[in-house]
């Protein structure tokens, strides 16, 4: 039997506590001052002591302790969106008490805000699940609204529509890709995920090299990104260590892929686009590059990786080196990883020069950093320790040829959260500036090509007139009707950028660009001409 959406709530919030209660105590614990477990209870008069004197969490308690303690012990590692998810989703537990309904939208909306929390903490398995759950809800509601549709449509079998004749709908002319056509794409919307790309989890238009590339616009920006990665990796120039910092969606994880794929096993010359522009400028890719990949995401800082054997890697350093070279690579660095001191620059070079050539891609760091700002105790090290890698790393990386660094660092605020966020972000854009090259991200026009790419497969080559057609009577009503459309429309460049932004208006894609991309938080839907 098919679950309600209720249930699929419920669900979702039965597993929000088993990676709360761990944050949560290790928050007050280190926040405040004396017994923290005598302080919740007096704050929180409805909560009382477990059989053992602990402390009975559930979800509410949890809510209620993080919000009513967030100064104290939550607002350093956290943002004002976390603490807005946590309010929201105390809501949520209410209405589950109460037994109240859940409609598609409010059930997709509250896994949703789950996941997201489970993320700014980095408890990455859990937020998985959420997503899983939240995917399924999302396709549900499209399975029910297709239906809703064929029905419709039924109903209007009996009345006779025309359209403009020579015109023919987009639909017949470009063809969706399958995870479009289908309502999939809703369970990725964009959001590349370099951790699942990594493990091999990911959907196959992220994890397939081929398919990557094939929707892949190369703009001149990630052109020149992959250009000089490939001089580096090869020992040919390029620069060492590259930031990408962007707002949120930006592409800065996109670009990641693009780097990821470049130097994986799959042969460039299979990759569509990337082909053609290292042999123009007579590059090749070196085989058996070494990937590494950290995304702070993905990984709490208190929890511990068990790899062959009893090992047991701790830190960031540690899993860097095991990626590049296993268990002897990590033999290198396993004392500092022990004992949570970054290694130096001149163990990392060794190790580096060991191991060339390399590629080291680490995404949301400041995610990561912000969990360990003026927390002792963990695994991971301490903040200062992980800040002190970091520049450990930059200057070995510069001075080991064939490695290359590339990092992701956010220019939104809502992105970095907290005095904890804060903090890691100005330590980190310190470091980099004196190292890391310049990024520069798709312009305007290019974003045309990258969202019809995304979303549509090729126009075949018997279609290309009735594209044209189209773009012909559009052009055709705004000559004649310069009056009542923007100065421009009739002009010849805005004949070229309908052309591009087939069969999505370009309207629609300079709003976004300009006007709402500028908004942080901002989100918006795409919708067809013609």
């Amino acid at each position: 039997m098919a679950k309600s959406t209720r249930q699929y709530v419920f669900e979702g919030m039965e597993l929000l506590p088993a990676a709360l209660i761990p944050f949560v105590e290790k928050r007050l614990e280190t926040s405040l001052k004396g017994h923290w477990q005598v302080q919740v209870l007096e704050k929180l008069p409805n909560l009382r002591p477990n059989s053992n004197g602990a402390v009975g969490w559930d979800q509410a308690a949890l809510f209620n302790a993080m919000d009513r303690f967030w100064s104290e012990a939550f607002k350093a590692v956290l943002g004002r969106a976390e603490r807005s998810l946590v309010n929201e989703l105390g809501d949520v537990r209410n209405k589950l008490s109460h037994n109240e309904t859940f409609t598609y939208d409010d059930a997709e909306r509250a896994l949703d805000s789950m996941r997201r929390l489970m993320e700014a903490i980095s408890a990455g398995e859990t937020a998985e699940q959420l997503g899983k759950m939240r995917d399924t809800i999302l396709r549900t509601k499209f399975t029910e609204l297709q239906r809703n549709e064929e029905r419709r449509k039924t109903q209007r079998l009996e009345i006779s529509v025309e359209t403009v004749a020579g015109l023919l709908p987009w639909r017949e002319v470009v063809e969706p890709h399958q995870d479009v056509a289908t309502g999939e794409f809703q369970q990725a919307e964009f959001a590349a995920d370099l951790a699942k790309v990594h493990s091999g989890s990911a959907p196959p238009e992220y994890r397939d090299p081929r398919q990557f590339f094939s929707r892949t616009y190369l703009t001149e920006g990630l052109s020149a990104l992959l250009v000089g990665a490939a001089k580096r990796l090869s020992g040919s120039g390029g620069d060492p260590v590259v930031e990408l910092q962007t707002n949120f969606g930006g592409g800065k994880t996109h670009s990641m892929l693009a780097l990821y794929h470049m130097a994986g096993p799959t042969p460039v010359q299979d990759l569509s686009g990337l082909d053609q522009l290292l042999e123009k400028l007579g590059l090749s890719v070196p085989k058996g590059i070494n990937r590494a990949v950290l995304v702070g995401t993905s990984r709490g800082p208190q929890d511990v990786l068990h790899a062959e054997g009893d090992r047991k890697i701790r830190t960031t350093w540690g899993e860097l080196a095991w990626q590049l070279g296993g268990a002897d690579a990590f033999a290198m660095v396993a004392e500092n990883d022990a004992s949570g001191i970054a290694p130096g620059s001149n163990l990392l070079e060794t190790l580096f020069k060991k191991y060339a050539p390399c590629l080291i891609l680490i995404d949301e760091w400041v995610a990561y950093l912000r969990q360990i700002y003026k927390v002792e105790g963990l695994p991971s090290g301490s903040f200062d320790a992980n800040l002190s890698f970091v520049q450990s790393l930059t200057e070995a990386v510069k001075a080991s040829p064939g490695t290359l660094l590339v990092a992701s660092l956010p220019a939104s605020q809502i992105e970095v959260g907290g005095e904890g966020g804060q903090e890691a972000l100005a330590r980190l854009k310190q470091t980099f500036s004196r190292v890391e090259s310049s990024w520069r991200p798709a312009s305007q026009e290019e974003s045309y090509e990258i969202v019809r790419r995304r979303l549509f497969k090729e126009i075949p080559g018997d279609k290309f007139h009735h594209r044209d057609n189209t773009l012909k009577q559009f052009a055709k009503l705004y000559r004649e009707n310069a009056n009542d459309f923007p100065q421009g429309c009739a002009d010849e460049d805005y004949r070229r950028k309908l052309e591009k932004a087939y069969p999505i208006h370009p309207e629609l894609f300079d709003q976004l660009y300009t006007s709402w991309g500028s908004l942080e938080n901002s989100s918006a839907r795409a919708g067809c001409c013609a």
